[in-house]
Order: structure tokens, then sequence, then C-alpha cells
């Protein structure tokens, strides 16, 4: 991959591999230090593969217990502090579907640990990302839900987030209606409602603005899970921080949440961002979950422009990344796979790049006014819009028609995310697909120069010169 031949070409200022560690994130929470601590049970990632070595649990429940919830939990994903409430002390949780099965198993140090986290007098709630239906039938195959018998303190909500292959069609429909340049306004329109893709955000923020009502408003800490807890239980944790929380509508801080919240809580990127819609054979994992988040700010950012630090551009360059990028952030599906990659030696950082000075005044929004109050977005339909930012990029064609010339400079910049070797497959099949037949000395330089991966750097000036004859 082309992350690992990068040789940056800037001044390294900060080691952006080391900016966010759970240790530094823990000590944030100074006014919870007696209640939490930082545990190191999956240090060797024996206990849960896609949980990072350090997570903060209560302090009242020993290593042993973990690992006891651990086997009752799904991929091993005990509840595990994501957001402490500084206002009244409440907390969000996450963690992986209960494996209760048909026999209604339980698990007494799982009682005990979600317990732990309420104060005397108080209940919670435990918001599940499934339907109730889906929730029932997922007990058939080893899954389900927490008992109300067993967790008595709590009150179980039932919310409807699609799971990730649901969501893959619906970008593929979105981006056949965004390219359909033959149809009219009514046509249009049809599609993108059948695309479902404003549903889904509408569905998300409503869960994540639940959530942050409880804690907010009623006072009451939550536990948040789906079924593997690595997709729609993140975007919701993640949102409701941005409401809740000012710093998370910070640069830094959202920075902060991206590795906290995605990267170190495991959500797999290698599979959800393996490819794109345009490509032709469709990945099983693959899904725009990371996408959907990402679009869910920036309808929040719309409806409080002054409240965010940074602007659209900052949430297309992440977008951007997750997908092909020169930087080893987002490779890798948890950290125990980065850590086998040996990533932090080989690659370089994303935040090592975007924390420069030169590059943060892109992506800084004018505007900006620190805001210390809760925000809450209206999810009503006339508030939500097409963001036309994730568009223009999703729905760019490769050629505008048939006989039309080549746009140079965009078919450069596709070219030059060819050379991540994880795309150039996918890249050298549109390319000849696209232009064998009129500009073949053009496909001829790309499929010669996709051999030569022992010199990175002279493959992209190849490319470039014959881009520039060609067009």
């Amino acid at each position: 991959m082309y992350p690992f031949f990068y040789r940056p070409m800037f001044e390294v200022i900060e080691d952006g591999w080391h900016s966010f560690l759970p240790e530094q994130e823990f000590e944030l929470y100074s006014s919870a230090i007696s209640e939490w601590r930082l545990s190191y049970v999956n240090k060797e990632f024996s206990v849960c593969p896609s949980y990072p070595p350090a997570v903060i649990v209560p302090k009242a429940i020993d290593d042993d217990a973990l690992r006891k919830v651990a086997t009752f939990r799904h991929g091993g994903r005990f509840p595990v502090l994501s957001y402490y409430h500084k206002k009244n002390g409440m907390v969000i949780m996450r963690s992986g579907q209960p494996l209760t099965g048909t026999n209604g198993r339980r698990c007494k140090e799982d009682e005990k640990l979600i317990n732990a986290t309420l104060r005397a007098g108080k209940r919670g709630y435990i918001i599940d990302t499934r339907p109730l239906n889906i929730a029932q039938q997922a007990r058939a195959k080893g899954g389900g839900f927490e008992q109300e018998a067993h967790y008595p303190q709590w009150r179980r909500i039932h919310k409807s987030i699609d799971r990730y292959h649901i969501l893959q069609e619906s970008l593929i429909k979105l981006v056949e209606s965004c390219n359909d340049q033959t149809q009219n306004m009514d046509r249009w329109l049809s599609k993108l409602e059948a695309s479902n893709w404003l549903t889904h955000i509408k569905e998300i923020l409503t869960t994540a603005c639940l959530a942050a009502q409880c804690l907010d408003r009623e006072g009451a800490s939550i536990l948040i899970h789906g079924t593997e807890g690595t997709d729609s239980t993140l975007q919701v944790t993640s949102l409701a921080q941005i409401i809740l929380e000012p710093r998370s509508r910070t640069i830094r801080g959202f920075e902060a949440l991206i590795e906290r919240e995605w990267l170190q809580a495991g959500h797999p990127f290698q599979q959800r961002c393996a490819q794109s819609a345009y490509c032709n054979s469709k990945q099983k994992w693959e899904s725009p979950v990371f996408l959907l988040f990402l679009d869910c700010v920036w309808q929040i950012l719309r409806q409080f422009p002054c409240s965010f630090e940074f602007n659209e551009n900052f949430l297309i360059m992440l977008f951007e990344h997750a997908y092909a990028s020169q930087f080893g952030t987002f490779l890798g599906n948890n950290e125990s796979e980065r850590c086998k990659l040996k990533l932090q030696q080989k690659t370089m950082s994303l935040w090592s790049w975007v924390n420069r000075p030169s590059e943060l005044s892109k992506f800084t929004n004018p505007l900006f006014e620190a805001n210390n109050l809760v925000i809450w977005p209206s999810v009503a339909p006339q508030s939500l819009q097409l963001w036309e930012g994730k568009s223009c990029i999703l729905c760019k064609p490769i050629i505008d028609s048939p006989g039309c010339c080549l746009d140079c400079l965009w078919v450069q910049e596709y070219v030059y995310t060819a050379v991540y070797i994880r795309y150039y497959l996918k890249i050298r099949r549109y390319i000849t697909s696209f232009y064998c037949d009129k500009n073949t000395k053009f496909t001829n330089v790309i499929l010669n120069c996709t051999q030569r991966w022992s010199s990175i750097s002279r493959c992209c000036e190849t490319v470039s010169r014959a881009l520039l004859r060609v067009t």
C-alpha cells in the first residue's frame, strides 16, 4: 500500500500517532477519576480484538469480571465508557449485543458492571439501534437484548437504524440518481426519495438527539449498542457528543472524537471503505457508515454555522482520506491490526499533516464563536438537505459524455489516488473500460506504470506527463 512508501515533504511538527492516547483523554475526566479507571485488561488484544489496549471502566469492576462480561457480549465488546457528561456526571457507554440466545442466558457480572454506572435512586436507558423484531430474531442466532427482569433499573428503547448492507444500497441509488442527467425534476426527486439517504440521516440524528436528551435533560446514564457495536453504535455515540460537548465541535476535539469513537473503538474501515459506489463488484462488508456520520455532522454544522471551529472542507478531507490516503490513520479494521502492521513505525499519521498551521487555515471556520451550550439540531424533513460537497465528489463522472475530452486536473487527482496500491486494480479497470478505444496511449501508460511499484514517485511523474500529453 502506498502509505508504507510515502515520505512526507513537509516538516513534521507533531507526531499524530501520540496526539490522542486513551491516557490523555482520561485525564480530561478529572471529576470522574474517583468512579472510573483505565483498564489494561485488553493489553494483548486477547479479551476483545476490536478494542484498544486501554479502556475506561467503572472502578468497582475488576479485570476478572471484565473477562467474564466479554464472553457474554458480541465480539467480546463489553460495556466501556464513551462519554462523561460533566454537567451532571451521567455517562454514555457502548458495547456489543448481549449473547442471551433463545434460553435467556444471563451474566451477573454484566449486570453488576452496567448498574455500577448508576447513581443511587437513578434509572438508566439502554438504546438498542435495532428495531424490536430484528433484536428478537437475533436471539435465534445466539444474540439478543437485555431482559428487563435482569436489568430492572434500565429501560430499553429500540430505534430503527438500518445495517451496513442496506446503507450501501442506498449510496448506490444516490450516486445513480445524481449521475442521471436525462431526468426531469419529478424523476430526480423520486429517485432521491427512493435512495432513502436522507431518511437514514434522519433516523441517526433522531437517535443521537434521544441519547443526548436522556443525559442532559433527564439526568440518566445510557448504554448504546446494536449488533456488533461497531457501526450504528458509533454513529450515535459520536453525534451525541457533538450535540453535548463543545470540545467535540473544535478541530482538535473532533479529531480526538474520530480517534476515540471510530479508530480505537474498532470501526472496520478496511472493510467498510474498501471501494466506492462506482465499483462494479460490491464487497460483502462495504458500507458508507462513516460517510453517513460525516453527513450528519454537516447537517448540524449547517444549522449551527457559528458553533463549529471547522468547516465543510474538513469533513470532505476526512471522507477522502477514509477511502484513499497517503497516511496510515485509516488503514486496518481495529487497533490490533494496526499494531500488527506497525503503522506507527512505518507510516505517517493524518493528524501530523492536518495540524500544521498552513493546513489548519484551510479547515478553519471564520464564523466560529465558542459556544459552551448544548445544541439541539432539528430533524424535521424540511431541515435536512442533500450535502452538495459530498455529492460533488461521489457523483463527479469520469467523463461528461462519450465524445468529450478528459478533465486534466481531475483525472490527475484520480490517477494519483490509483497509485495507492489498495486502489490500483479498481482504477485500472475503470480506465481500461472507459478509455481503451479512444486513448490507447494513455491506457498503456497506466497499465505499464501499475507494474512498477518499486518506484512509486517515478510512476506518478510518468502518469502526470502522459495525462498532459493526452489531454
